[in-house]
């Protein structure tokens, strides 16, 4: 406990912690937005926003892994979710052309 206290205790905000911050607050904020869409349609679903948050989010985490704390287990947990996020938003926008197409 007291390691703990110590480390909040010299807990100084840096530019590159700020970055890692933003990408944990997108990257958690997709899941209040997908309960809000759950809970408006009520039946599960993953809007577009979600990917949105999840490719910019793990982008950022990414970026501050890689660049400002090199952190072998930040970059691995970050690298699979960033791909998975882009290729699902990718999809959902094309399946959003589709139905527009239809529509016309």
């Amino acid at each position: 406990m007291t390691a703990i206290l110590s480390a909040l205790h010299s807990f100084q905000l840096t530019p590159w912690k700020m970055l890692g911050f933003a990408g944990a607050l997108m990257f958690t904020s997709r899941w209040f937005v997908q309960l809000y869409y759950t809970r408006k349609y009520k039946r599960v679903v993953m809007p577009l926003a979600f990917w949105v948050l999840s490719v910019c989010g793990s982008f950022l985490l990414l970026i501050y892994f890689v660049l400002g704390k090199n952190d072998s287990v930040g970059i691995l947990s970050n690298c699979f979710p960033v791909f998975v996020s882009s290729y699902n938003l990718v999809v959902c926008i094309r399946q959003r052309r589709r139905r527009l197409a239809k529509l016309k």
